[in-house]
């Protein structure tokens, strides 16, 4: 039986740490070169909430009452960090695609590094676009009422979110052959989020759908920041909706339970 000398040890967590901010650094500096990548990621939500806020919202109802701008913009926080999961499957088809993973696999580089690094640029450029779009929200006459504390910790469960379906969007990344097919993950993610509390409350929805937008993994992160921020909308009958803020940790922690190791294993497998 060996044991690992200490040292050993030390060096690999640090080698794991500087290659992850390598890969980093690679990522922001392509979005440095190519600014109007998030200027299009953020074009879908701010048109959004420029339509339904003012387009659509006089016609809007509040369950309870309120303005449906307050009650709208913590759903579009919420969107916005679920479709990130299509820009990290993208980026992550197209490296593949290029054989820059094979490239990867063949550095002395820590194997944990990829999924590391793609991880936490992804969760910055998330942290970039949620201020944007938070900037934003406040031009148009969206507030928070909930306080420093509760306000830090709506965003921090915007961003666990939008962390758990890193590895989702790592996952399917891995999975599907081509970019195209990384495209057409749209069309599965948009009815996902169109059947949640982001636009209308469940309890206006029929009865059969109520329940499903309800249990929605984006429907508990939406009607969590909405207790947070103390914006209209929060809250309603099933147990769910009751406990969003426990739900809002529990949904994500599942989903990164899963797919983190689904998304190291894929990529382990690449080149077998």
């Amino acid at each position: 039986m060996t044991a690992t000398h200490p040292t050993v040890v030390r060096g690999r967590a640090h080698w794991a740490v500087a290659d992850s901010l390598t890969l980093v650094r690679r990522t922001l500096l392509n979005y440095r070169r190519k600014p109007v990548a998030i200027v299009w990621q953020l074009g879908f939500p701010i048109v959004s909430v420029l339509l339904y806020g003012f387009v659509f919202g006089s016609a809007m109802r509040v369950p309870g009452g309120g303005d449906y701008k307050d009650f709208l913009m913590p759903g579009m926080f919420t969107m916005t960090m679920t479709f990130g999961l299509m820009n990290t499957a993208t980026a992550v088809v197209s490296d593949a695609g290029r054989g820059v993973m094979d490239r990867f696999r063949s550095m002395p580089m820590a194997p944990s590094a990829v999924t590391t690094g793609r991880g936490l640029s992804d969760l910055l450029i998330a942290s970039a676009e949620l201020a944007i779009l938070a900037a934003t929200a406040l031009a148009i006459g969206w507030t928070s009422d909930g306080g420093v504390g509760g306000t830090l910790l709506g965003f921090g469960l915007l961003l666990l979110l939008r962390f758990s379906l890193i590895w989702v969007g790592v996952w399917c990344g891995l999975v599907v052959p081509n970019t195209e097919a990384a495209g057409a993950l749209y069309a599965v993610i948009f009815p996902v989020t169109m059947i949640s509390s982001v636009y209308v409350a469940p309890s206006l929805m029929p009865g059969w759908l109520a329940p499903v937008a309800a249990w929605n993994p984006i429907s508990s992160t939406v009607a969590a920041t909405r207790e947070l921020f103390g914006n209209p909308g929060a809250g309603g009958g099933t147990w769910v909706e009751q406990h969003a803020v426990l739900m809002a940790f529990v949904w994500p922690l599942v989903l990164t339970a899963v797919f983190l190791p689904l998304a190291v294993r894929r990529f382990q497998r690449l080149s077998r």
